[in-house]
């Protein structure tokens, strides 16, 4: 046998990187733009500036959604995206208004006050700095691992839901037919019911839009077809007259940059606003984090979990204080940064640059465009949110993940967003407890073509030792399943050839065990000695064997019914 080195006597196994200075560990901008170079300057530039062609106008169209004025919309793209741009671990992802979310402003504020009023816009920037403190506050607990704990499922059955319901919303702006029904389906039926009361110059305007981005849309994805349909849509609102034949119009947007200063709201207001606030975060949260990881991935980074709480924590109260609204993650938009392969977030300060030129310049034009465009802009976009490969993943993983995510979109649209979410959490708590409690396990025999023990349920032709079973279950043992364990365990002896005298468990899955699963063992290891049948324990980590010795099963199974492996084990059993 060769000779080992004693390579980790004195010190831990896992390598402990040195701090990082605070100024690359708290503000990854300074990390991201070390050593950058001119030719990595104009590749950033382009991809910023084309971005924000992008972004204007989803941002106008998604503030109409949430309910206040497209000039809130317009100010998100601005001091948020600057935070994010110096704060954010992900150097391309894009942030600012967001379907999901503005879908949330507009379903929470709506009902506290007039829509289009001045108490709407101060409640939406409100709502904004409490999101921030949310994040905030969970980054101080060092909460990051929430994003992880939110199924593929959900999140797929959310989002689909969520393009429902915005496509939903959108038909009346498209048909130029006002509904005051409440919910999206009640919404929608009463439109129907109304069809005749469409306005013709706005379907028009409508179609053709929306004609427009899906040849865009089909041409390139780098091609700012939204920012044409509305350049187009300005031009032929001015020069047509729409207004005159009944198109409504988005009208005066204020020329300049915002203000800081803190929303007009009362004391009162703070508390209507909580379970909003805790709402909007997981959601902005869970879909961030997945975005950034997922482009982050192709490029071997790693995106930190805490420094997206710091970061979007910082952007949202940025929003607030600057009468805008709570922002999100754009995949759309970060596809495309990514796409035009930007390299770091100096692309967002372009980004931002470039939407502050256009409102000290060029604002004046946008008090013509018609809300039909900015409603196919929505329809446009809320399309692309349902993705039938994500679909076809879950049906070849599990046909239970299909059910929870077609239950969650049921919820969206019959329910509502927000109610929504509440579901959405508790699927996703239900399916981890699903998971755990009916873990994988095995009964094992050996194959001397792998030499190994294997799965006899995979390879039928392994050998078995006759009045032996051997038992794996693949998981940690806890309340979920202990008494899972137990019936297959139990199985496992009673499917066996007789006489049975000697079970094995090979512990090498079992992390650790609670108070639930040491009774569950215990009756197992009394249950066995009514058969008079031997308990054996293989493979259990160091970890696992010291809390079984703390609550007296090592003594209770014998020291000596510890093996180091199954194959040692199962030889014990049979000498």
């Amino acid at each position: 046998m060769q000779p080992f080195d004693r390579a980790y006597e004195g010190r831990g196994a896992f390598a402990s990187a040195t701090r990082p200075p605070i100024t690359t560990r708290y503000l990854p901008f300074a990390r991201s733009v070390a050593s950058y170079t001119r030719p990595r300057l104009r590749t950033d530039l382009v991809a910023g500036v084309t971005v924000a062609a992008l972004a204007l106008p989803s941002a106008m169209a998604y503030a109409e959604l949430a309910g206040v004025p497209v000039s809130a919309g317009l100010y998100a793209l601005l001091l948020p995206v600057l935070a994010y741009a110096v704060l954010g671990s992900a150097p391309r992802v894009v942030v600012g208004p967001e379907g999901t979310v503005s879908l949330l402003i507009a379903t929470v504020v709506a009902p506290l006050a007039a829509g289009a009023s001045a108490q709407y816009a101060a409640l939406a920037s409100l709502l904004a700095i409490m999101v921030g403190v949310v994040f905030l506050a969970a980054r101080l607990a060092r909460l990051g691992w929430i994003a992880d704990y939110f199924s593929q499922a959900v999140l797929v059955g959310y989002i689909t839901g969520v393009a429902v319901v915005l496509i939903l919303g959108q038909l009346g702006k498209l048909l130029g037919i006002s509904s005051d029904a409440e919910g999206a389906i009640p919404e929608t039926i009463d439109i129907v019911g109304h069809l005749g009361t469409a306005n013709g110059a706005t379907v028009l305007v409508g179609l053709v839009s929306l004609a427009l981005l899906v040849v865009a849309g089909r041409i390139s994805k780098r091609l700012p077809g939204a920012l044409a349909v509305v350049v187009l849509g300005i031009a032929a609102s001015w020069a047509l007259d729409l207004v005159a034949h009944g198109v409504s119009v988005t009208g005066p947007v204020p020329q300049g940059l915002p203000s800081l200063e803190l929303p007009d709201v009362s004391r009162a207001d703070l508390g209507t606003l909580v379970v909003a606030a805790l709402a909007v975060f997981l959601v902005a949260f869970s879909d961030s984090i997945l975005t950034a990881r997922s482009f982050a991935a192709r490029h071997h980074e790693i995106v930190d979990a805490n420094q997206e709480l710091l970061a979007f924590g910082v952007a949202q109260i940025s929003a607030g204080v600057t009468q805008s609204i709570p922002v999100g993650t754009s995949g759309s938009r970060t596809a495309v940064n990514d796409d035009m392969g930007a390299t770091s977030q100096v692309s967002g300060l372009a980004a931002a640059g470039t939407i502050a030129v256009i409102l000290l310049f060029l604002t004046a034009p946008i008090e013509y465009l018609p809300s039909a465009v900015l409603g196919a802009v929505i329809v446009y976009a809320a399309a692309k949110l349902i993705d039938p490969v994500q679909w076809r993943e879950l049906a070849r993983s599990s046909r239970v993940e299909v059910v929870i995510a077609a239950i969650t979109v049921v919820c969206v649209v019959a329910v509502g967003v927000l109610q929504a979410i509440i579901v959405a959490v508790l699927l996703s708590v239900a399916d981890i407890v699903r998971r755990a409690a009916r873990p994988a396990d095995a009964v094992l025999g050996w194959s001397a073509r792998d030499d190994r023990y294997v799965d006899v349920a995979d390879q039928p032709d392994a050998g078995v030792s006759a009045g032996v079973v051997v038992y794996r279950i693949q998981d940690r043992l806890f309340f979920a399943n202990a008494h899972y364990f137990k019936r297959r365990l139990w199985a496992a002896v009673d499917g066996a050839p007789k006489p049975v005298r000697h079970v094995v468990l090979d512990g090498s899955f079992i992390s650790d065990l609670d108070a639930s699963a040491e009774v569950a063992l215990r009756e197992v290891l009394d249950g066995l000695r009514e058969r008079n049948i031997e308990l054996h324990v293989a493979r259990a980590a160091q970890e696992l064997r010291d809390r079984l010795d703390s609550v007296g099963l090592v003594e209770a199974v014998g020291a000596d019914h510890f093996h180091g492996t199954v194959t040692a084990a199962v030889e014990a059993c049979t000498h």
